[in-house]
């Protein structure tokens, strides 16, 4: 089969300036698959990816094809573990170093439940790169109680127990497979339910707390490559947009408005130029900056 990439993959090869290599599918796989209404069809590319990476670095998406990605795929960043592979790459990070404490599992604020799926996914795949088979486990416990808040469908309760099923067994190509498809089950429920504006939030929580994870990593190895993966003015600028577009009863929870105002701050330390690498202490602001997002989104009572 021929790899394809996706419109989150495209977006981060744009920001980041730098190939990251596509990702091959397998319809073998059952616990990857999704249903076909989960996500709009993805845009064939001109031609196959070849096997060596070029040496140009990808050009910048144009605005109107970063208008046209907006448009067709629900999920316009990239996932937590897309960031964490592109640093997998050069580095062999010790990822147990990112853990986090456990955080709580009963919000009154939707937005925030929803915010907080989208960051214990993304621990899920710190655990998984860790190869943590009990940390994994009880990310899965908590993504559970957390989707069951929100109301989703049976699916992704099931999805959920393949989590900790995969982790007992230690099967780690298969957990991948199914942290993904548990990101995109939550998603197509939460659609299928008319709450599409959470769809969005459970992604930006994801982007949060990934890049909580490796701008932590970096700031504490510092290496002018690694650094380089952080530029993203192009997908903090798409998430800006989007969450001017959110319902005004979203856009006036008190924890939404503040992460709405922190992106503008992201967005400043993400955009250095793309022939540059932040300096240690550059990297240093961003991991202070997303720790705080994070923080401030698993707590109990948002401000």
């Amino acid at each position: 089969m021929s790899p394809r990439l996706s419109v989150a993959t495209l977006l981060l090869l744009a920001a980041l300036g730098a190939p990251l290599a596509a990702q091959e599918s397998s319809s073998s796989a059952p616990s990857s698959a999704t249903p076909a209404s989960a996500q709009p069809p993805e845009p064939e590319p001109s031609a196959e990816t070849p096997d060596t990476e070029p040496t140009a670095p990808a050009a910048p998406l144009t605005s109107a094809e970063l208008g046209n990605a907006f448009r067709i795929d629900t999920l316009t960043i990239p996932g937590p573990g897309e960031l964490m592979a592109a640093l997998n790459k050069g580095s062999r990070p010790n990822w147990q170093n990112e853990y986090r404490e456990p955080i709580p599992t009963t919000f009154s604020s939707r937005a925030q439940i929803a915010l907080n799926v989208g960051g214990l996914i993304a621990d899920g795949y710190i655990a998984l790169e860790a190869e943590d088979s009990q940390q994994v486990k009880n990310i899965g416990k908590d993504i559970i109680t957390l989707a069951k808040s929100l109301a989703v469908s049976d699916s992704v309760i099931a999805r959920g127990n393949s989590i900790i099923d995969f982790a007992e067994n230690n099967e780690w190509s298969a957990l991948k497979e199914e942290l993904e498809a548990t990101q995109n089950e939550v998603k197509l429920a939460l659609e299928q339910q008319h709450d599409g504006d959470l769809v969005w939030l459970v992604s930006l929580g994801g982007w949060i707390r990934g890049t909580d994870a490796v701008s932590g990593w970096i700031a504490n190895n510092y290496t002018p490559d690694a650094a380089r993966l952080l530029r993203q003015p192009a997908i903090i600028s798409l998430m800006r947009e989007r969450m001017k577009t959110l319902p005004d009863k979203v856009q006036a929870d008190p924890l939404v408005e503040n992460v709405t105002r922190k992106l503008d701050n992201l967005e400043t330390l993400v955009s250095f130029p793309p022939d540059a690498a932040p300096t240690l202490d550059d990297v240093k602001k961003l991991k202070e900056a997303t720790s705080d997002l994070v923080e401030e989104i698993s707590k109990k009572e948002a401000k």
